[in-house]
């Protein structure tokens, strides 16, 4: 069982190259295909200009855009060709408004789609969109790669936050072909519930499911001792040097989350393994 169809998205040739690197790893490990699209990013807001400069401003900008998009194009290429891997490139030019369609048609035919960090310093405005594109439009699972990771092929430890939703439990469905190549998997429960089915034993028919299918699991029952969850999470994951952490994306609207912040965006920003994330 492996992700055989990769997909990196690339807009630029700086966060973007940590994900492709882990593309071109994960393929090498699982024998699977490598495929970069690389989109120049027309960010003109046509409205806003006075009659008669809209045609000159779209030019120079389309143009501006069409050559980024052969520069990210000549790096990921440059990259991939090094590699023993089989890969295919190809850029196109989207603008910032409609780059989410572009982005879930690929992620739709793509077993996992692997990203840089969407939130910290110096990202465009389209890292975030890109994301959830390939989540909700493309219905695909994102493994999101901080900036400073090191490219895993098979991963060692891998911590699931666990906390019974629908998001969680197709998250970890989603990354079984992780979860079973693992040494270990830590099923992580914060502040079980009092009152459940399973209070007496929270994680436990997660536990049995996972062994099911090969899956060493341990169960980590910890307190909420810090005010967010991501925060445990990244913490623990820093203890137990974890390689990846699993996580349901977005419990409730993304339009509360990007208000309140939530576990999902917290996550995202501060995480400093890669992130498994699916909804």
């Amino acid at each position: 069982m492996a992700y055989k169809s990769l997909l990196t998205v690339m807009t630029e040739t700086g966060q973007s190259g940590t994900a492709l690197a882990q593309m071109a790893t994960l393929a090498e490990a699982q024998d699977s295909h490598a495929e970069a699209l690389c989109l120049g990013v027309d960010r003109s807001q046509t409205g806003y200009y006075y009659a008669g400069a809209n045609a000159l401003i779209l030019q120079e900008t389309l143009n501006r855009a069409n050559a980024e998009a052969e520069e990210v194009l000549a790096y990921a290429k440059g990259y991939l060709g090094k590699t023993g891997i089989r890969w295919s490139a190809e850029s196109g030019v989207a603008q910032i408004a409609d780059i989410g369609r572009h982005v879930a048609h690929r992620a739709r035919f793509s077993d996992l789609v692997i990203l840089p960090q969407p939130y910290g310093p110096d990202r465009d405005a389209e890292a975030e969109p890109i994301v959830e594109a390939a989540m909700f439009e493309g219905h695909a699972p994102v493994l999101v790669v901080p900036d400073d990771a090191t490219p895993f092929g098979r991963p060692g430890t891998i911590l699931i936050g666990w906390n019974e939703s629908v998001e969680a439990m197709r998250a970890i469905r989603r990354a079984l072909p992780f979860l079973m190549q693992a040494d270990l998997v830590r099923i992580v429960v914060i502040d079980p519930p009092r009152h459940g089915p399973d209070r007496s034993d929270p994680g436990g028919m997660l536990s049995q499911m996972l062994a099911r299918h090969g899956v060493k699991c341990e169960i980590d029952v910890l307190s909420k001792t810090m005010t967010r969850v991501s925060d445990i999470l990244n913490r623990h994951a820093a203890d137990t040097e974890a390689d990846m952490i699993v996580m349901g994306a977005y419990g409730h609207s993304r339009f509360r989350e990007a208000i309140l912040g939530g576990a999902t965006r917290n996550m995202l920003e501060q995480s400093e393994v890669p992130v498994f994330l699916a909804h």
